[in-house]
C-alpha cells in the first residue's frame, strides 16, 4: 500500500509540474538542445552584442530581411510582443541578413520603429545558424542551447505565444 501511495504521489507531482508549464504553441518546433552557434554582431550604430554574454536568460534570435514579405508582416507583432514580455524574461535579438544599413534604415521604421537590429552585413552569422528560410526564429535557453525553432512568420503577440514566452523565465 505504501509503495502504491508513493508512486501515486510521484505521478501527481510530475503531472502538476508539467501542467504548470504551457505547451509550446503550434508552429514552434522543439530542438535537440545543441549549443547555439556564435553570434557577435553590431547594430547600425555600432553597438556590439555577443550572444555568449546573454547566458543566464532566454534569448529569441530572429533572422529577417527587408525583401521578405512574411518578415514585414511579422515584425510589428515582434515589437508588440517585446512590450508584453519583459527583457528580464526574454531578450529579443533581430538579425538582418546581408543587407545594407540604408535598406534596413528605410524599412524598419515603417514596421517596428522601436526595435533595433543587429547587422549581419556579410551573411556569415546567418550561414553559421543555417535558418531554413526567412523569417526564422530560434529560442536559446539560459545555458546557450537551441531549444525551439519557428520557421516562417508568426503572430508573436498572440495570447498563446506571449504566455509561452513569459513561462520561459521560470525554466532557468
Amino acid at each position: 500500500m505504501t509503495t502504491r501511495l508513493t508512486l501515486l504521489l510521484a505521478l501527481l507531482t510530475a503531472l502538476c509540474a508539467n501542467a504548470a508549464e504551457p505547451a509550446a504553441p503550434a508552429g514552434l518546433l522543439p530542438l535537440d538542445g545543441r549549443p547555439a552557434p556564435a553570434l557577435q554582431l553590431a547594430d547600425m550604430d555600432g553597438h556590439a552584442t555577443d550572444l555568449e554574454q546573454l547566458r543566464g536568460g532566454w534569448v529569441l534570435v530572429h533572422f529577417w530581411a527587408t525583401w521578405c514579405g512574411p518578415c514585414k508582416k511579422e515584425m510589428p507583432t515582434l515589437q508588440r510582443m517585446s512590450a508584453l514580455v519583459p527583457a528580464t524574461d526574454l531578450r529579443v535579438l533581430l538579425v538582418n541578413t546581408a543587407e545594407t544599413d540604408d535598406e534596413v534604415f528605410a524599412f524598419l521604421p515603417s514596421v517596428a520603429p522601436d526595435m533595433d537590429t543587429l547587422m549581419d552585413r556579410d551573411g556569415k552569422a546567418t550561414e553559421r545558424w543555417q535558418p531554413r528560410g526567412l523569417p526564422s526564429t530560434f529560442l536559446v535557453d539560459p545555458q546557450g542551447r537551441l531549444r525551439y525553432l519557428a520557421l516562417g512568420g508568426r503572430v508573436w503577440d498572440s495570447t498563446e505565444y506571449v504566455a509561452f514566452l513569459r513561462s520561459l523565465s521560470a525554466r532557468r
